[in-house]
């Protein structure tokens, strides 16, 4: 307890985030050098690497998270695998960046989300949500000798909170503007938004899921092609838009039209959301669905700032990260939705689209030990705001 006193206390820190999202990749490692906290937060990016996960690993985890093929066994044993794996990911950045291991002060994790059920149901007489991401801190705390700070989301959902998302309170210490209303949107295997309204404060930060991200795009690519993604959208942008198609998806898409508080997952856009339509429309050529879904996802974004955003607050510039930030096509089909709206990659204000998620949970688990609440009710649906994760001492 004396070292998690004396680290709270320090003004500036070096900080490992870790975030493993849907993709199932591999795990985005930062390493950040904080100093003070909550708005006076300032962050140095001192490395970053993305550490691909063993072969094999991501159908297993693929497999874990849909409960007619999921192994409590397997998930038991992929709960202290995970953190072996962040471990070496910790410790080939600090190799390639020659940084000191022993000189980290505090990790931040995400864990791998294998269930997200955010929306309550009636079970054995209680009403429960709930949310599961493996890859347990204490087992990180341990194994590295560090004080981490993991399973962010479960404080949330207790208060009757969504769990998600949680980078609207990091983008709100980051990026708010005092001149212009700011857009943060991020691609990854799902897409959230964060709405930063240059005449409001925290509390009335706006965030949530918009709908698909890469999900759906990358289980087609695996499907039709035996890749893993669409690299630059090249596949998607030799395709044609199939109307017929695009009205399925829209109508069968029930989630863009729910208003926020909101939050989804594999739960809902994974291979179930498709295999009906793959039916339905077997006549059309792989890269016309590739096309067409691409840009369902940006119509996925686009209709939620319609409908949602833009009566209180009027987007000046909305500024792109995530791997979706690299597909080309998706990016091109987001600039002709948002055409009166300055669109760029989040790299133009001075974070990494790449390693912005990692650096969030750095910075989440700074504000953890500080004492300070990170969730935004308005954005989760929480009851209060909270202090979010678990403290695990090495």
């Amino acid at each position: 307890m004396k070292k998690l006193i004396e680290l709270s206390n320090k003004d500036e820190k070096y900080v490992v985030g870790l975030m493993s999202g849907t993709s199932l990749d591999g795990v985005d490692v930062a390493l950040v050098q904080i100093k003070n906290n909550w708005i006076d937060t300032r962050i140095n990016l001192i490395g970053f690497i993305e550490y691909p996960f063993p072969d094999g690993l991501k159908e297993l985890v693929l497999r874990n998270s849909t409960k007619e093929s999921s192994n409590v066994e397997d998930i038991s044993q992929l709960n202290f695998l995970i953190p072996q794996i962040y471990y070496d990911a910790i410790k080939a950045l600090c190799t390639q960046i020659n940084f000191n291991i022993n000189k980290i002060d505090l990790i931040g994790t995400h864990g791998q989300t294998i269930y997200h059920f955010p929306n309550s149901e009636e079970y054995f007489g209680y009403k429960i949500s709930s949310t599961l991401q493996i890859g347990d801190p204490s087992v990180l705390a341990k194994i590295t000798g560090t004080i981490t700070v993991g399973d962010f989301r479960p404080s949330d959902v207790a208060l009757g909170g969504q769990g998600a998302p949680l980078v609207p309170y990091f983008d709100f210490l980051l990026f708010h503007s005092n001149k212009k209303n700011r857009g943060l949107l991020n691609i990854g295997g799902i897409s959230n938004i964060t709405i930063l309204n240059k005449d409001k404060g925290q509390n009335n930060v706006l965030a949530f899921d918009t709908g698909p991200g890469n999900m759906m795009i990358d289980i087609l690519m695996r499907r039709f092609y035996k890749k893993e993604f669409d690299k630059n959208g090249a596949i998607a942008s030799s395709g044609k838009l199939n109307e017929d198609l695009l009205v399925a998806l829209i109508t069968k898409d029930n989630f863009i039209e729910t208003a926020p508080p909101k939050s989804t997952g594999r739960e809902y856009y994974g291979m179930e959301f498709l295999l009906p339509l793959f039916n339905e429309f077997k006549e059309v050529p792989n890269e016309d669905w590739l096309h067409t879904v691409t840009k369902f996802t940006a119509y996925s974004v686009f209709r939620n700032y319609e409908k949602f955003i833009k009566d209180e607050t009027k987007l000046d510039e909305l500024f792109v990260s995530g791997g979706g930030a690299k597909n080309k096509f998706l990016y091109e089909s987001l600039s002709n939705y948002f055409e009166n709206i300055e669109i760029e990659v989040i790299d133009e204000i001075g974070v990494s689209s790449d390693a912005k998620e990692a650096i969030c949970f750095a910075v989440l688990a700074n504000e953890t030990i500080s004492g300070n609440p990170s969730n935004i009710p308005r954005t989760t649906g929480a009851s209060k705001s909270t202090i979010l994760g678990k403290i695990c001492l090495p």
